[in-house]
């Protein structure tokens, strides 16, 4: 049996590459799965439970067939999805699990992040997640009427795209200060996060000891989904047939 990460699938209306490369990989790829963790950003943009769209039927149809099979899923907020809540959870038939979360991955201690509050650099973003983030600002977002909460989405999104292409690259990454001093409160010395669009395996030294830090793929061109079993880790390719 195996248990399987992967984050940043920015499932769309507009990618539908992206959603049947989804579909295939739960339909197909997941034969020896137990426990499948997705870890932020299932959806390119989720404005509540209640504007769940039809598009999504066939992705997430697939996502209960997996279920019904016996396979856990566990799913973590992203920084485009924190509005998924309870009433799509329960829908599904899966967890919630939160930012960051610890499991014990077959005798290692991992924490599991998405990985947007590592990128510390990037000051006026996490200025901003901390703000849109509090309940109250939620509640007030979802107060809105479909329609104005998508001329709202529309007009943050444009300012980010903005503010993105101004910003370096380094900027956007995480701060490897902000991991250490992570792991080290969380007591760890495994990392497993998305979001930065870098997939990567990262080793280091933390507190004297090993570490390593996964960085998992986003679904943009190809997708990955990291693979663990009792025997190791391998990084295995998501494919459309």
């Amino acid at each position: 049996m195996a248990i399987y990460f992967i984050s940043d699938i920015h499932l769309s209306a507009n990618r539908e590459d992206i959603n049947k490369r989804f579909v295939f990989f739960l339909e197909n790829q997941l034969g020896d799965a137990e426990h499948l963790y997705i870890l932020g950003d299932l959806f390119d943009i989720w404005l509540g439970d209640d504007m769940s769209p039809e598009y999504y039927s066939t992705q997430l149809n697939a996502l209960r067939h997996v279920i019904k099979k016996g396979v856990s899923i566990s799913i973590m907020q992203g920084n485009r999805d924190f509005l998924l809540g309870e009433k799509f959870i329960k829908q599904l038939g899966c967890t919630l699990i939160t930012d960051p979360t610890i499991i014990d991955l077959y005798g290692t201690t991992t924490v599991l992040t998405h990985g947007d509050l590592l990128c510390t650099d990037d000051v006026d973003y996490q200025a901003f997640r901390k703000e849109i983030r509090k309940p109250e600002a939620q509640s007030m977002f979802l107060s809105l009427s479909p329609q104005e909460r998508m001329a709202t989405a529309q007009k943050y999104r444009e300012e980010s795209l903005n503010q993105t292409a101004k910003k370096s690259s380094e900027i956007m990454d995480v701060n490897q200060n902000s991991v250490a001093q992570f792991m080290t409160e969380q007591g760890v010395t495994q990392l497993i996060h998305g979001h930065t669009h870098r997939p990567n395996k990262h080793e280091f030294t933390l507190k004297e000891k090993p570490a390593v830090r996964w960085v998992l793929s986003d679904w943009d061109k190809n997708g990955q989904a990291l693979k663990w079993t009792q025997t190791g880790s391998e990084v295995i390719a998501a494919k459309t047939r």
